[in-house]
């Protein structure tokens, strides 16, 4: 079947991934026990990260004992003093079968350990982050979704109009203004210059802490400008991208028979053009969505947002290694998520079209 196919190459672009990832970090400066460790360790300190690690082993098992941890059915030493062993408390899994020498096991993968969160592992990290960078990636598509087909709508039925100008500059204005400028910029502005009527804050998560020095209280309105600055540049594209496809269809047979029956542009659009002028959005607004992941990093840190990227940035200055090659997985790994599903989206959306 195709989706399966398509699965199947998204396994092997994972594996791919994976592969690249843990030689390019791995063949890095620096050792990792010291990293750990900081600057007073003793040798023997160290001798012992890198045993209890594996970071003593060759090129060729670290990368193997990597592959091992990362996949759901594992294989792991019946050895209690062994690393790899279920009992040593680095892993939590369930045993499937077990012989002399080694146990199966079924277990979530595991991404190591933080060099620098002493001892904290990377999955509880990237779970505690990765949610606050998804809602402010699903605000922000939101935001360019809905405005964005709205002013890619309006610009295409007045074409060459007054309003289609205007909206044209503004998508090409918001598509080259860099993230990192505008978050910039809006938050001197918003949260600055007009804190007195806005009431925004230049910085703060979507939970800060109360009177009693619990994070516990929920501000929603610090999620309102990364959003918005996250959302500028999909936004313009989706507007060209609307505009352009909208104007295509409406020059198509089926339109003009529409037309002659006597509809309105309104009906027209709603029941015949809009549908399939969403293909291309959705392909555009697919890829937006998954770099956002990533690309969030300088909005997030710029206005102090508890999310992945900053957690990249933070990791990146720590040379915290196993949280930025974790981060870097589940980006690629939601990436390929994401195509699939935008793959069964076009299907629904265009029947006429196969995944192959």
């Amino acid at each position: 079947m195709p989706i399966l196919q398509k699965i199947a190459y998204a396994l092997l672009t994972l594996f791919g991934v994976v592969t690249v990832i843990f030689f390019l970090f791995t063949i890095l400066p620096g050792d990792p026990a010291q990293m750990m460790l900081g600057q007073n360790q003793s040798q023997e300190q160290i001798n012992n990260i890198n045993a209890k690690y594996g970071f003593d082993e060759s090129l060729g098992k670290q990368y193997l004992l990597y592959l091992n941890d990362l996949s759901p059915i594992s294989l792991h030493s019946t050895n209690v003093s062994d690393f790899t062993s279920l009992e040593s408390g680095k892993y939590s899994a369930q045993s499937l079968f077990c012989t002399a020498s080694f146990c199966v096991a079924l277990k979530f993968p595991h991404l190591r350990e933080s060099f620098q969160k002493n001892g904290k592992t990377v999955n509880s990290v990237i779970s505690e982050t990765l949610p606050n960078t998804a809602l402010l990636a699903i605000s922000a598509i939101s935001i360019a979704l809905v405005i964005g087909i709205f002013l890619g709508i309006i610009s295409a039925i007045y074409k060459d109009g007054f309003l289609d100008n205007s909206i044209q500059v503004l998508s090409t204005l918001g598509m080259s203004v860099p993230s990192f400028f505008s978050a910039i910029l809006f938050a001197w502005f918003f949260a600055f210059v007009l804190q007195e009527y806005t009431h925004l804050n230049m910085s703060g998560n979507l939970y800060e802490l109360d009177d009693y020095g619990e994070q516990n209280q929920l501000v929603l309105k610090n999620l309102i400008l990364p959003a918005v600055v996250l959302g500028i540049r999909p936004l313009a594209v989706v507007t060209q991208l609307m505009r352009n496809a909208l104007l295509d269809i409406l020059h198509q047979d089926y339109i003009r028979t529409a037309k002659a029956k006597g509809l309105t542009n309104y009906q027209i659009i709603k029941n015949h053009a809009l549908k399939n002028a969403l293909n291309p959005v959705i392909t555009a607004i697919s890829g937006w969505f998954a770099s956002m992941l990533a690309g969030a990093v300088f909005v997030e840190y710029i206005f102090g947002w508890n999310g992945l990227g900053k957690e990249i940035v933070d990791a990146l200055n720590a040379l915290d290694l196993p949280i930025i090659m974790g981060a870097v997985l589940v980006i690629a790994f939601l990436f390929i998520c994401i195509n699939i599903v935008v793959d069964l989206i076009h299907a629904y959306l265009d029947p006429k079209l196969k995944l192959n």
